[in-house]
């Protein structure tokens, strides 16, 4: 097994970057989700309800800011946020630093309603849990090709069964991976307990429950029923379903694309 792809998300919710090696920190790879999305009251914007936060590209600078575009939106260059902070509304996290203004009216045309760019001065802040140990959505995220593959075969299975017309293969990028693997067995990775790749040791905290976001078509952003309906069928329990694991660093240390990958 080999790890075939390594993305970071400099922007929770936006687009994400193959990247051809990553840092491997404590709280996850480095600059990941670094960067967010909030209303005035601090509370995240999500997805589910501003898909085009999935046409935003965005690419840290050299200087520590951020690049911004979208399609009809033109582009801006963010300087590195300075600014004062603000309460925000997750468990998890107190405050986080607000970006230049200029930032905060870019998000506020593209979204249709006042927005807000913050930033995580330092990811050692935010608390996290035993299962978790990472930055916003938890831990570093790993998935299998092969495992998309399967789902991907069952929802052509049950589009032949409904008489519907057949749909393409999915986007791995619906599900946000970091770390995406080829060469297991499909779904081999429920099972393991540990993972090393390259150099880096990994604890396997949980299995990723899945939610709305992987129903939108990330170069579209038009929304549907899989993979949710598809995984509902074949991989629930607990009342959610599963597609991917969490993963907990033990060492840090250096991921490269092409890396052997060795479960425990």
């Amino acid at each position: 097994m080999e790890l075939a792809e390594i993305r970071t998300y400099p922007l929770k919710s936006a687009r994400g970057i193959s990247r051809p090696s990553a840092q491997v920190l404590p709280w996850g790879l480095e600059g990941d989700r670094l960067w967010g999305v909030v209303d005035p009251l601090g509370e995240l914007i999500w997805v589910g309800q501003h898909p085009r936060l999935l046409s935003v590209s965005a690419v840290e600078t050299p200087e520590g800011g951020l690049h911004l575009s979208a399609e009809g939106m033109g582009e801006i260059k963010v300087p590195p946020a300075t600014g004062d902070t603000i309460p925000m509304a997750c468990s998890n996290l107190d405050r986080a630093v607000l970006a230049h203004a200029d930032a905060h009216e870019w998000f506020t045309r593209l979204l249709g309603r006042p927005a807000r760019l913050i930033w995580l001065e330092d990811p050692g802040r935010r608390t996290v849990t035993e299962e978790q140990g990472g930055l916003w959505d938890g831990p570093l995220l790993l998935v299998s090709r092969s495992s998309l593959q399967r789902l991907d075969d069952w929802i052509s299975e049950g589009a032949m069964e409904r008489q519907e017309h057949l749909p393409g293969p999915l986007d791995i990028a619906r599900f946000r991976p970091n770390a995406v693997i080829d060469g297991a067995e499909p779904f081999a990775e429920d099972a393991w307990t540990s993972v090393r790749i390259g150099e880096v040791d990994f604890r396997v905290s949980v299995l990723c429950d899945r939610c709305a976001v992987t129903t939108w078509d990330p170069d579209t952003q038009r929304g549907g029923k899989e993979p949710l309906r598809t995984l509902a069928r074949h991989r629930r329990w607990d009342g959610k379903t599963w597609f991917g694991i969490r993963l907990v660093p033990r060492n840090l240390g250096e991921l490269r694309v092409g890396d052997e990958v060795r479960p425990g």
